[in-house]
This record gives structure tokens, sequence and C-alpha cells, in this order.
């Protein structure tokens, strides 16, 4: 259950509301109480600030990404986060999307349930142990990050890590705050 109700323009900063509406718009003008982003309109300045990085992370409405990296890669990256967080909230957003993306079913339900991950291909390979490797240690070895650049480049690295850590930030709010599943799911919950 969620920890707080959702923000509304009576409970943010004072001098906010234009930023709060603006937020509102970027976000389709839905509602702003659902999902991992929700917390941080809260305070509708950096809302509004960590929205551009979303816009160009994972596209301005179109679902067209900037990113070099395929929507297949991204998803990975996005559900290896939220494995190695224990997101709920974005393992639930993100799986079946990774699964329509192109990600084999057995890869998904054996990260899921943190079993042994074989037969990857090597780019698939790449974002595992490179998401593993630094959630576990905070680090990422040489070896891991050549592996990285020789399936991404060195662009293709620096997306990948800002796209793990812009959902490790998700990660931390729907944790933290204690984002509901939505009722629709149509994937397992994460075993914790």
């Amino acid at each position: 259950m969620a920890r707080t109700p959702a923000p509304t323009k009576d409970s943010i900063p004072q001098g906010q509301s234009a930023a709060f509406e603006e937020v509102l718009q970027m976000r389709g003008g839905g509602n702003p109480g659902r999902g991992p982003f929700s917390p941080m309109i809260n305070v509708p300045e950096m809302a509004k600030r960590t929205l551009h990085l979303w816009h160009y992370l994972r596209g301005d409405g179109t679902n067209e990404s900037s990113l070099s990296l395929s929507q297949k890669i991204q998803e990975l990256a996005m559900i290896v986060v939220a494995r190695e967080m224990d997101c709920q909230f974005i393992w639930n957003a993100h799986s079946a999307s990774g699964r329509q993306s192109g990600l084999p079913d057995a890869l998904v339900d054996n990260l899921r349930d943190k079993k042994e991950l074989t037969g990857m291909a090597p780019d698939e390979a790449a974002v595992v142990h490179y998401g593993q490797e630094f959630f576990r240690t905070h680090r990422v070895s040489q070896a891991t990050f050549d592996a990285a650049v020789a399936q991404f480049g060195v662009a293709g690295v620096a997306e990948l890590t800002n796209l793990m850590g812009f959902y490790a930030t998700l990660a931390f709010n729907a944790n933290a705050f204690g984002m509901d599943l939505p009722e629709e799911r149509t994937e397992k919950v994460l075993p914790i």
C-alpha cells in the first residue's frame, strides 16, 4: 500500500504550482499518484527536471527512445534493475514488455526466480553481467566493461549505465513509497 497520498496542488511546496501543472502536462495530464515517478511530484521542480531525462531515455510520448540501444536491450536493462533492487512495480511494468520485445521467456523467468541464466545471446549477457556486477559490487570489472563496450560501443555503455541509473532512481521511489501494483498484472511477482 502506498505510504503517502497522491500529491496535489495543495500538498506541494509553496511556489511550485506552475511546475506541478507542467509536470502533469509532460506526463500526459494523468493522475500524479500512480507509478514510481509519482513520489517525485511531491517536489514538482525536481520532477520536471527528471522528466527531461526520462523523455530522452524513453521518448517524448512516441515510445521511440533517443538511445542507440534496441528496445529489447532497454527492457532487459530495466528488468535487471528491477530484479537487483527487488522492485515489484518496475518488474511488473517491464517484464511483459521485455518478452514482447524479443527477450526469451526462459531468460525473463530465470531472472525473476534468481535461477542460473544460460544460453543468453552476447548482447543479453553483456547487459545482465554489467547490471548484476554493478548493483552487487558497486563497480564493474574491466572484463565486464569491455564486454559491454564490445556489444554497444562506448556511447551505448554510457546510455546503458544511465538508463539503469535512472531506473534505480525509480526503484528507490517505488520501494520507499510503497507503490501499489496495478490490479491488471500479467506477470508473476518477484519472489523476494
